[in-house]
């Protein structure tokens, strides 16, 4: 299975040679509602092929649909679905992406690929982690306020005291002693068998900060709530450096909870931090604005994202602007395919030139045009 954020860390979603197939579609967790959805997608499949043949007449149909009739044909991938699906197809790639969202039914031939409902996962402000720790294992959660998955973590993360073996060794402990003869000696040992235990949980946990940091919370700068009785909350936040780390918490290992109870308590604790960062991010676009480095125009932020002006790049949550922009000077075209959207190619401008996009709720966007941008420059 594709690896979402790394594909979007390393540009897999934007230039993709032409025709680019995007397929969405909502999917099931549980027997019996997933039968449906091979059925469904192959539905899908078949709108997909009429469209290659309709925009794409040069194109064999057969080579690009052959990854799609595999996926359809996989068993074990239907019996391990979530809530949605995303397929993006090019005659250069193949992705296959498992959502824990819900996305709207689409299948379209384009230009590029349709990736805003992509954006929108990666990039909603409300995305937090929480890390369950204990002195014998760790896992590590994904979500947002509405839902709350297990990930999987980077190889480089150990899962047990065990895998982080390699890391440095305890010290050695040095006591003075005094020897039969009166003569003062020094003892050489490794300490206490708590004292052992301790060194070996202490240096599985220093493993796991950096690894998690490294490969999870740099890559996304996602808020991070620690989840672990009292006596490991103390131990790891006395040894961690992950600076993404609330000191909001919850106190006990995620074992003890369903993954509902446990979203309910991250959430709980980290929406405080989520009202203060939108409230930020909507101060700093008045400021901004204020001093002609903002604007919320469709026509002229447009042109600024693709001069690369745009730093930071509010969006509307489901605000729609069918039409599409041009991506050599920027002139916005309204109408066109119903599907096209010219917030979807604002904001895979930005992206492109290492911008932030920030997918904001209706009621708490600074504006009405549904785009508000922070210039760099």
């Amino acid at each position: 299975m594709n690896s979402l954020l790394n594909d979007y860390s390393a540009g897999m979603l934007a230039g993709a040679p032409p025709p680019c197939l995007s397929l969405y579609q909502p999917t099931h967790r549980r027997h019996p509602d997933n039968q449906q959805d091979p059925i469904r997608f192959r539905n899908l499949l078949k709108d997909l092929e009429q469209s290659l043949r309709k925009h794409a007449p040069a194109h064999d149909p057969r080579g690009l649909l052959r990854p799609f009739e595999d996926l359809a044909g996989d068993r074990e991938f239907w019996n391990h679905t979530l809530d949605g699906l995303a397929v993006l197809a090019a005659p250069d790639r193949f992705r296959v992406y498992r959502l824990p969202r819900p996305v709207k039914e689409l299948s379209i031939v384009a230009e590029s690929f349709h990736v805003k409902p992509l954006i929108r996962f990666l990039q909603t402000a409300d995305r937090f982690h929480v890390l369950g720790v204990s002195r014998e294992r760790v896992a590590l959660f994904e979500g947002n306020r509405d839902a709350l998955d297990e990930v999987e973590l980077d190889p480089a993360v150990p899962r047990t005291p065990g895998e982080a073996s390699h890391v440095e060794a305890p010290p050695l402990q040095v006591s003075a002693w005094t020897s039969t003869a009166g003569a003062p000696g020094v003892h050489f040992g490794k300490g206490s068998r708590s004292d052992i235990e301790d060194n070996a949980a202490t240096r599985f946990l220093r493993a796991v900060d950096r690894a998690v940091l490294q490969h999870h919370s740099r890559p996304t700068r996602l808020p991070m709530i620690l989840a672990a009785l009292p006596e490991n909350q103390s131990l790891f936040r006395d040894i961690t450096r992950n600076p993404f780390l609330l000191p909001d918490q919850v106190t006990v290992y995620p074992d003890a909870l369903t993954i509902d109870a446990l979203r309910d308590r991250a959430w709980t604790a980290i929406e405080p931090h989520h009202r203060t960062r939108l409230a930020g991010l909507v101060e700093m676009f008045a400021t901004a604005h204020a001093k002609e480095l903002g604007d919320d125009g469709l026509e002229s932020v447009a042109a600024s994202a693709v001069a690369a002006r745009v730093g930071t790049l509010l969006t509307e949550a489901d605000r729609h602007i069918p039409g599409r922009i041009d991506p050599e000077t920027g002139q916005v075209v309204l109408g066109g395919n119903a599907v096209d959207d010219v917030l979807d190619d604002i904001a895979e401008l930005v992206l492109k030139f290492g911008g932030q996009v920030v997918i904001v709720p209706r009621e708490q966007m600074p504006t009405r045009t549904g785009i508000a941008a922070i210039y760099r420059f």
